[in-house]
């Protein structure tokens, strides 16, 4: 197999190249895929909508370059009975992390960015950073230290950094990223660089604004004409036009009396770390590329180098991210043990959860991307029932 494998995957690669990836018809055969098991998708995401578990789903699943299946069940909207549409419009919340790290990526491409650089060479605010060697652990006195070395790019990528989920709070909200960005410089890391894992918003928020300063020019307009034009995402946005606000999926937080509709606030800056709003078929594209290793329908976006490091386990034997099996890629979690194929998904799969329970993940050995997208403020994405039900039933519908 493993001779075998390669040539495989690079057959499907040159038949990509030769056709267009197109959202607008399902294809089942083409995907070497069961009609009939992937029938079976939908109707266990209606069990869930029925028991009250979600409003809505709409997944998606593609294979050999073809969408395969791509349903919606449930409802936009609870109280108006507005239908779950498969072109409804999702808070994709951390989902957006991969996207911004391919923002940086294609800094690296071009030479303008280095994963070793220390972040202080972009942002001032990074510079005299000190760490507290007692890290997390309450009721003890420590001094702070300077650490060993400086917090570099590719830490903020990996939630290797040691800073905080969040920048400390105080002070007047901030209106850009680069106020957001600048009360890093009140944070303490909680470790060494590099020396261990923890999730940090503020983190990815940094390389949103490291975009900036290299690229010059506002982070949310380099995404757009870098990855979400070329690609044809034509309903990704930080900030919802007006024409398509009645496309938009409500939230809901799940209660012991059934779901109760969250209030939602809009930032006043396009947020890296989770901001962006977006489509299962949008996302199906990014995705896509990954998976074509930087390239779809004639546009490369990212060289087959960059695809490679995001999509490799950066983190070694460290305890990263929130899946069994998993270690952690720019932006990606990668499945690198066999306790994380448990969802019938590969060793070397990357994946991404966001915290409303939006998910997208890339199995190179299978050939298959599946999205799933739902609106729910209680967490546990990237394990929920839904998901893991998902990822199962659409590796156990491959025919091939």
């Amino acid at each position: 197999m493993k001779r075998i494998l390669p040539m495989v995957l690079g057959c499907s690669l040159a038949a990509l190249a030769a056709s267009d990836f197109i959202t607008d018809k399902t294809d089942p055969g083409a995907a070497g895929m069961n009609a009939a098991r992937l029938e079976r998708i939908p109707a266990r995401m209606q069990e869930y909508v029925d028991a009250g578990m979600t409003a809505g789903v709409v997944t998606l699943v593609a294979r050999h370059g073809h969408i395969a299946a791509w349903n919606a069940v449930g409802y936009r909207e609870l109280e108006s009975k507005a239908p779950m549409r498969t072109d409804t419009i999702f808070r994709i919340a951390s989902v957006t992390k991969p996207i911004t790290c391919a923002g940086v990526m294609i800094l690296v491409d071009e030479g303008r960015v280095s994963l070793i650089d220390p972040v202080e060479k972009y942002l001032p605010e990074f510079k005299g950073l000190k760490l507290n060697p007692c890290g997390t652990r309450a009721g003890i006195n420590c001094e702070l230290v300077t650490p060993a070395r400086p917090v570099n790019i590719l830490d903020l990528m990996t939630h290797t950094s040691g800073l905080p989920g969040a920048a400390p709070a105080g002070g007047t909200a901030p209106n850009t990223l680069a106020e957001a960005v600048a009360n890093v410089a009140r944070a303490t890391l909680l470790f060494e660089p590099g020396s261990e894992w923890n999730y940090s918003n503020i983190g990815i928020a940094a390389l949103g604004r490291v975009i900036e300063v290299a690229a010059k020019q506002p982070y949310d307009r380099f995404l757009e004409e870098r990855i979400f034009r070329p690609l044809g995402m034509q309903d990704t946005f930080f900030f919802i036009p007006p024409d398509k606000e009645g496309r938009v999926a409500a939230v809901y937080t799940y209660e012991a009396d059934g779901l109760k509709r969250a209030p939602m606030t809009q930032r006043k800056y396009p947020a890296p770390e989770g901001g962006l709003l977006s489509t299962a078929s949008d996302l199906a594209r990014f995705h896509q590329m990954m998976l074509n290793r930087g390239a779809l329908n004639g546009q490369r976006i990212l060289s087959a180098a960059a695809v490679e490091a995001m999509t490799t386990s950066e983190t070694g034997s460290i305890k990263a991210g929130f899946a069994p099996g998993v270690g952690h890629g720019l932006g990606f979690e990668v499945v690198r043990e066999t306790l994380g194929t448990y969802r019938y998904n590969s060793i070397g799969s990357y994946v991404k959860g966001g915290a409303y329970r939006t998910y997208g993940w890339v199995d190179p050995a299978k050939d298959l991307v599946g999205i799933i997208l739902m609106q729910r403020t209680n967490g546990g994405g990237d394990v929920a029932d839904e998901i893991n039900s998902f990822m199962a039933m659409a590796a156990a519908a491959i025919e091939e």
